[in-house]
């Protein structure tokens, strides 16, 4: 007995120490949770060229194309953006020369036919690391037990909803917040971290060998919030032009694929109009630098 709860304590302990460094640690799915829909990312719109590689292939992103989301690689090119929407309805827009690994984003099942899309639909946990570029971020409301966490070389970034914008480099990273709640963290020395207020912008730069990065916290510079602002705002669209729904196992549109369904699959229902307003057509003169 004894034995059995220290390994769950040691287990707990590395996967905090993990998120704090900005390594994912390895993920398995809990006994009794196998069952639940396989998470996804649906491509909302998109500039130039971008691919994501899902482990078993590399491919290129096309508009309205729906993808596992867990264990995901999105990489878009330079002079190149794109729009993606995760199933819990979080919209996440990719600057130019960006790289996200999605470690893990899992899902709960939930009802078909919500009416409330401005809530997620059901418990999700994400880790995603940016190893390089910018990326903005537009969330539902997260329901209780929900975690979002996005870490970068020299610490990571725990959101509890709202706007966010997080640009990594090789010489630190850049967390701004537009609205809403989030916590900076500078490493695994960095137990505690500190709250951002919507308005405020965390500057991340190395500490020495043994330290944690050291975090500056500073009001978002005006000539930056315009920028930030568009970001967001693309984010904010994306996740607008679609809507995630259950399929069960009896809606299934064979018998061979009810034979293989052991789970409710998560389908994406892309919503009218289906492509973002000219007006927010991305270009470097309106969005800046990355």
């Amino acid at each position: 007995m004894h034995s059995h709860f220290r390994t769950i304590l040691a287990l707990g302990t590395f996967a905090a120490i993990g998120a704090s460094l900005g390594v994912s640690p390895v993920y398995s799915d809990p006994v009794g949770q196998s069952k639940n829909p396989t998470s996804k990312l649906y491509v909302a719109d998109m500039t130039g060229n971008a691919e994501i590689n899902t482990g078993d292939k590399i491919q290129d992103l096309s508009k309205k194309s729906v993808h596992d989301a867990q264990g995901a690689i999105i990489t878009t090119k330079k002079k190149s953006t794109n729009a993606m929407v995760y199933s819990n309805g979080t919209g996440i827009y990719f600057a130019p020369d960006t790289k996200v690994d999605v470690k893990k984003f899992v899902q709960e099942p939930f009802t078909p036919n919500r009416t409330d899309m401005s809530v997620e639909p059901s418990i999700s946990n994400t880790y995603a690391v940016v190893d390089h570029g910018t990326v903005g971020l537009c969330t539902s409301k997260l329901v209780a037990g929900s975690s979002m966490t996005y870490a970068t070389s020299v610490g990571s970034v725990s959101i509890r909803g709202g706007k966010v914008v997080i640009q990594a480099t090789d010489q630190g990273t850049v967390v701004s917040l537009i609205q809403g709640d989030v916590t900076v963290r500078g490493g695994s020395l960095d137990m505690g971290g500190q709250n951002l207020k919507p308005g405020q912008q965390a500057i991340l730069t190395p500490g020495g060998q043994g330290e944690p990065a050291k975090i500056s916290i500073q009001p978002i510079p005006a000539n930056e919030k315009s920028s930030l602002d568009n970001k967001v705002t693309m984010a904010c669209m994306a996740k607008n032009t679609v809507y995630f729904d259950v399929v069960g196992r009896q809606e299934a549109e064979s018998e061979a694929a009810k034979d293989q369904a052991s789970a409710d699959k998560i389908v994406a229902k892309p919503v009218t109009p289906d492509i973002l307003p000219t007006d927010y057509t991305v270009s470097a003169s309106r969005i800046g630098s990355p």
